[in-house]
Parts: C-alpha cells; structure tokens; sequence
C-alpha cells in the first residue's frame, strides 16, 4: 500500500532516547496565595525544577487547572484567537494542613500538598476524576506521564496530566471522529486532516473536549496538536500530552452529558441556530462542470418533479476550471449571475456557492495579491500541493493579515449582494507547519484555529449582507458551533462509509456541535440504488440533508424506485418538520445534539454509551439508519416502549431486538405517548411559521412537548380520561387537527378535544 504524505502533516513528539532523564513531574507544592476565585501554588518537579499551579473556579460548576512555567503563560495558538472565554466564579478556598480544597457549586478540587496529588469530587463527595500518581512496568520504566512536563534537548516537548480510568468508564467526544463512539483504547491527536473518505481517525474537526460515562468532561484550552491517550498505553489511565507552553484544562461537573456540554456552551460559545429555510433539503451540482443553463434545468426539473428542496447548491465549477478559489463567476459558463439568483429565488431557492481559503498559483488573484498569503521562512508565498495532485498547487489567504481579511470579505459581500445566501467552505486543514503567518505565528500554532478565522470571516459578512451567520463547513474546531453548520466531508459512498460517517456525527455531536449533515449517497463514488435510497432516508432524518457527491445525486438519475424512496424520505422530513424545527432550537438553547447518540437521554444505560449506529432525532424519534445491504440489523431500543413508525407495533426497551425492513422503509421508532407535530409537506419550507399544523399522539395517551417556531413557543398538552383524549395548545402554533396513531391491542380514543372542542 502507498504511503500518504498530507500536505500538512502534524510534527512528531520526539522520543525519550535510552539513558535520557525522564519527565519531570510536580511532586509537592507550597500555597502562594489564594483569592475569590482559588489558588496558586509553587510547585517542586521531580527533576529539581519550579513550576506554578493554579487550580480556580472558571463557572459553576468547572475547574480549571494550569500548569507552566509563568504564571501569565497562554496556549501559542492565542496569538490567532481565543478558544476559551472562562468567567468569574466564587470559589470555595479552603486551606488545611498540608491541603486545599476549592469548591464551584457540584464540584470540588481537593489537593494534598507534599506529595502532590488532585482529585475532583462532586457535591455528594463522589471521585468523579483523579490524578494517575505514575505507574512503572517490572523493570522499572515509566508507563504514564504524571501532572508535569517533559524536556528535549532542553526544551519542553509537552505539558502532562494522567488521570485514572477505572475498568468500567468510558469515554466519549473529541471531535468529529469515524472509529468507535467510545473512544477507551483509542489515542486521538487534535490536528485537523483531509480525512480521505471519512472512516479512519483522521478527522476534519477536532475538538479537545471528553464525556465521561462517570459524569464529567475534560476541556483542553489549546490550538495545539494535544494528544489524548485514552487507555491505549495502558488501559488503567487517561494521558493528556500538550506540546504547547503550558497545560490549561477544565474539569465540568454533569452529571449528565447534557450538563456537561451546556457548561461547554459556556466558557466557549452557544451554538447558532441556522435559519429556518436551512432545514430544508440541499441539491447539489455535483463535483463536475456546472452551467447556468444546467442550473435553471435542475431548478424547473426539482419544481416539476414536486420534490422538496430548499437550497441550490453551486460546487466548484461557478468559477473558472484551474482559478478556485478566487470568488469570481466564470463568465462564459454563468454570464448573468444575477439574473439566475433572481429567478431561483422567485422559484423559492436559496443558493449555497462553494469556496475554500486556498487560491490556485494559476488565477489572476494570486499575483495580485501575493502579499496576503501565508509566506515560507524565507518570505517567499508559501504554495501547497493542498488538492494532493488534483489541481494546481495554492496560496493559502492568511487571515492573520487584515489586508487579507478585508479582500476576501469584500469578494464574499459582492456575491452576497447578487443574492447568494449562504457559502459551503470547505478546505482549511491545509495549513503547513513551518509556513509563517501575518502575525507572526508558525503554521504548527495556526494550522487547527486557521478554519476558525476562515469560517468567522464567512459567518460574520454572511450576517451582514444576509442577515444570518450560517456557514456549511468542512473543517472545525473548539468553539466551531457559533458558525452553525458542518457536514463530515470526503466519505466513500459504500455502506461501511455510511457506518463510519455516522459514527463521526454522533461523536461530533457529543463535542459540542448540535447541527451536522453529510453527503447523502456519500461523496466518493456512485452509489448502488439501493444505498443511494437508504443514504437517503438517513440524510432525510439528520440534522440537516444535502444530496451531494463526485457523480450524481439527482434522484431522477438513478432507477425510477431509488428516485421514488429517495424522494418519500424526503417528503417525510418535510412533513416532520414542525418537530424537526422544534429540535432544532431546543439544541441551539441547551448545546444537545439535535441528533444524538443514545446516552445522552439515557446516561445511566451502559450499552447505551457503545450503541454508535443509532441515534435520538429530538426527544421522541430514534433512528437506526440501514448500515447493511441486507435490510437486517440489530437495534437497542433504551427503557420505555417504543413503537414501530411503519407498524406501530410496540416494543419494550432496554434490549436489543433484530429489525428487517426494505428498501423504502428506514427503521424508525417513536416514544410511546409522544406528541409529534407534523404538516403537509410542501416544496420549500422558507422562513414564515407553520400555516397549518397535525398534533400526532402516539399511542393516545398523556403526553406534553413543545414545540418552538419563528413567531414563538407554544405548549401542547395531551391528558387521556377515558374514551377521551384532550389536547390543549398554548401559544401561536397553528394547529388544526389531531390525530391517534394507534397501537395494536390498545384501545384508540374515540372522542378527541381541541382546546375544549371536539373534533
């Protein structure tokens, strides 16, 4: 097999040589000082050597915990952006003998001064984490690296903390990965790749943030390439290596997942909720030569076809073959841009264009703008091979430089003005590690925050001109959820690349990002019609849905029975979509994923922190998207009664149970009593309330829900007596009927009430 060499590779840590000194860990410390907030320490390492400690209150419930040389010290990757935002939070110091506590709300930091030792406890006095003291093998050798620091040639290779893993916790997070929703043995490094097809553990979108199944999470503030061995070194101990000036992590307190990710929310960003019109369904052009006339073909034949879509997708090819990315319409193929948006928006469409921050040696804009790219150490334009071959070598725009900054918003806001809507970035994981920036900055310290700049510029001019901040991004990092939406990239369309991609959404969503999407049918490849249908169904009950790939994903260009399913899968999210939208700005207000894995409603199920391959959609609806050509898997159903959505055969949770479903069906199940509000499916959502809303109750018994649109909240309430079930609405929605979706062997009611009348 070849070996492949990304154009940006992340540096190695070098490594510890025979007879070379081993790290140097905090032994003891004495107290410096302490105040509202907590305590700073000095610390005595294991090699003779100083370091300062500060353990402090960074919110209700969250420590945060640095280690460094100088008390001032911050992450390189600062000088770029901020990643982390802590407030002020007063703490509970107390100061005993030869110990300290400090207490935010549910949790505690207790440490023991001589020798050195830190655990975390929540209000009950429960170990929720705690310091790995070290661990040595037979002969001796070290297997863990302890609270401290290890040198190279004199200088610091990386920051250290190792924290216990007990035999049965586990772990979740980390980014956007495509290995197993529980990352225990797996060693995940923060540096953002071109993930290649999207199933390995190279990621797009890192994010050093963890879930423990004990009820925490662990937050690095670093821009870094931070690793985090997850009990593959050694099975009883987590390992955070920070190759950075400093280590600067926060514990937070749950206790369950959803707490933990709003406390998140809070010391980085809430996330963005993309506008209404969003939810709808995305076509793309595909990766091949695009035209204007092609694009008024799509539109009128998407219309004709009554298929939904809200958004028109324009990859690549709107601009000249051999120029991408210099945001100039190619004239030849799309001669009245402005013409064309103006008609796709008379027939309903938004337009998405692709863009990326890279910009071929070959376009006019390269030479005109040489002074705004990222220059070698020789101040030379740094050109990268960053299309591995397929393309011309590029620039990359250094967003550092506000030159460059205000070129490409300028470019951005003329096309914004002809009336494209929102913008695909793609890219930005490119940055190479010895390219210099603007501000100083080597590229290892910009390369992961660089997509951050990217996307920032993109949401903050988008908002501008068009009113909302959202992007649809390739590449991400910590506090990438303010830019709204990312979809998993490059996978290969096969049903193993469905699996994986699924996989990375879930643990996507687990750090911190409620809104994600992929490229239903996958991107790489054609898919069969019977994947193409079943990647549909799939994208059809995700966050977000777009149809997109290096060959067709018009669904009039697979047999007429994909096109079909494909289609009623999509008819079916629009008829959902009051539920969906509600999902929607319940996650944008509490940072849950709107499509999450399992134990994030169920934190206290074991099997639910291993089941990766399906997921809640909302509170109600779960999914188990068909990952096999087949039609048979299996599928945990969490505690309760479920019932079947094609059947509504009940079934009881808390077990696995064997599902066989064909190829127009997707296994689908709702929560017994939930109240799921629907509507007639149209062609294009826009951006107005539900005109005329169905309350569904499942199962005809009591259930409640809210359900959130554009013009306000409204409360549904639903109370069975008897024959009778009635349901009472409070707010603006527009609900006109209510219906029973009965269960077999239970009685349906037989008189039903709205707001007093009967129906």
């Amino acid at each position: 097999m070849p070996f492949e060499t990304f154009v940006a590779d992340p540096p190695d840590l070098p490594v510890r040589g025979p007879g070379d000194a081993g790290p140097s860990v905090l032994t003891r410390a004495e107290v410096l000082g302490t105040d509202a907030g907590g305590a700073t320490f000095k610390g005595t390492t294991s090699d003779g050597s100083s370091l300062i400690a500060q353990v402090s209150a960074a919110g209700e419930g969250v420590i945060r915990v640095r280690l460094s040389a100088e008390p001032d010290a911050r992450s390189r990757s600062a000088a770029a952006i901020a990643l982390v935002r802590p407030g002020s939070y007063p703490a509970v110091v107390e100061v005993g003998d030869g110990t300290v506590r400090i207490g935010a709300g549910p949790i505690t930091a207790e440490i023991t001064l001589d020798p050195w030792h830190l655990r975390f406890v929540d209000a009950s006095g429960r170990t929720l984490l705690e310091e790995d003291r070290g661990e040595r093998d037979i002969s001796g050798r070290v297997r863990t690296l302890p609270f401290g620091r290890s040198l190279a040639c004199g200088e610091v290779a990386a920051y250290h903390e190792s924290f216990v893993a007990p035999a049965l916790e586990r772990f979740v997070g980390l980014g956007e990965k495509f290995t197993r929703l529980d990352k225990r043995g797996q060693r995940a490094l923060m540096w953002n790749f071109d993930a290649f097809g999207s199933e390995s553990d190279r990621s797009h979108k890192a994010v050093p943030l963890y879930l423990s199944s004990v009820g925490y999470g662990v937050l690095v503030d670093s821009g870094m390439p931070v690793e985090f061995d997850m009990g593959q070194s050694t099975h009883s101990c987590v390992q955070i290596l920070v190759p950075d000036d400093l280590i600067d992590y926060y514990v937070l307190a749950g206790p369950t997942p959803a707490d933990v990710l709003q406390r998140y929310d809070m010391l980085t960003t809430a996330p963005l909720l993309p506008p209404k019109w969003a939810f709808g369904t995305w076509i793309s052009s595909g990766f091949f030569v695009d035209t204007q006339e092609h694009v008024m073909a799509r539109a009128e034949n998407i219309r004709r076809r009554d298929i939904p879509c809200d958004v028109l997708h324009l990859d690549c090819y709107w601009q000249v073959d051999g120029h991408w990315s210099d945001l100039q319409w190619d004239a030849n193929t799309f001669p009245d841009p402005e013409a064309m948006l103006r008609a796709l928006t008379e027939q309903g469409f938004k337009v998405c264009l692709w863009i990326n921050p890279y910009v071929s040696h070959r376009s006019p804009a390269f030479d005109k703008h040489r002074d705004h790219f990222l220059k070698k150490a020789d101040g030379s334009v740094y050109v990268a091979d960053v299309w591995h071959g397929s393309y011309p070598a590029c620039g990359i725009i250094d967003f550092t430089n506000p030159a460059a900054v205000r070129w490409f918003a300028d470019d951005l806001r003329a096309l914004l003005r002809q009336g494209v809507a929102v913008f695909k970035t793609d890219f930005a994981e490119g940055v190479p590690v010895d390219a210099v920036a603007h501000n100083g900055m080597r590229g290892v310290e910009l390369h992961n925050v660089y997509t951050l700049l990217f996307n920032d510029i993109v949401s903050k001019t988008t908002r501008e001109i068009a009113g909302h901040g959202m992007v649809w991004a390739r590449s991400s990092f910590l506090g990438g959820q303010r830019h709204s939406a990312q979809w998993s990239g490059d996978v290969n369309a096969s049903y193993p690349g469905m699996a994986s991609t699924l996989r990375g959404g879930l643990s996507h969503g687990l750090s911190g990002v409620p809104f994600w999407s992929h490229d239903a049918g996958g991107f790489h490849g054609t898919p069969t019609p019977d994947l193409y249908a079943r990647w549909s169904q799939f994208g059809a009950l995700s966050p977000l849905v777009r149809l997109h790939g290096t060959t067709s994903r018009l669904p009039w260009d697979f047999p007429a029975d994909a096109e079909r399913h494909a289609v009623d899968a999509l008819r079916l999210r629009y008829a959902l979509m009051p539920y969906l939208y509600s999902a929607a700005v319940e996650s944008a207000r509490t940072g849950v994923p709107m499509m999450r894995a399992l134990l994030v409603d169920s934190p206290d199920d074991p099997a639910a922190w291993t089941a990766d391959l399906e997921y809640r959609l909302g509170a109600d609806l779960l999914v188990a998207p068909m990952v096999d050509p087949s039609g048979v898997r299996d599928v945990y159903l969490p505690e309760g009664t479920w019932l079947d959505y094609w059947t509504r055969e009940p079934q009881q949770g808390g077990r696995y149970i064997r599902v066989s479903q064909p190829v127009d069906r997707i296994p689908l199940f709702v929560r017994d009593n939930a109240l799921i509000t629907v509507t007639e499916p149209t062609g294009a959502i826009g951006a107005e309330p539900f005109a005329d809303l169905t309350v569904v109750s499942w199962g005809g018994g009591d259930g409640r829900t809210v359900l959130h649109d554009v013009d306000g909240d409204s409360s549904v309430v639903a109370v069975r007596t008897g024959d009778t079930l009635a349901v009472d609405v409070t707010g603006p929605a527009r609900v006109r009927r209510v219906t029973v979706a009965p269960v077999p062997g239970r009685l349906t009611p037989t008189r039903i009430t709205l707001n007093g009348v009967t129906l």
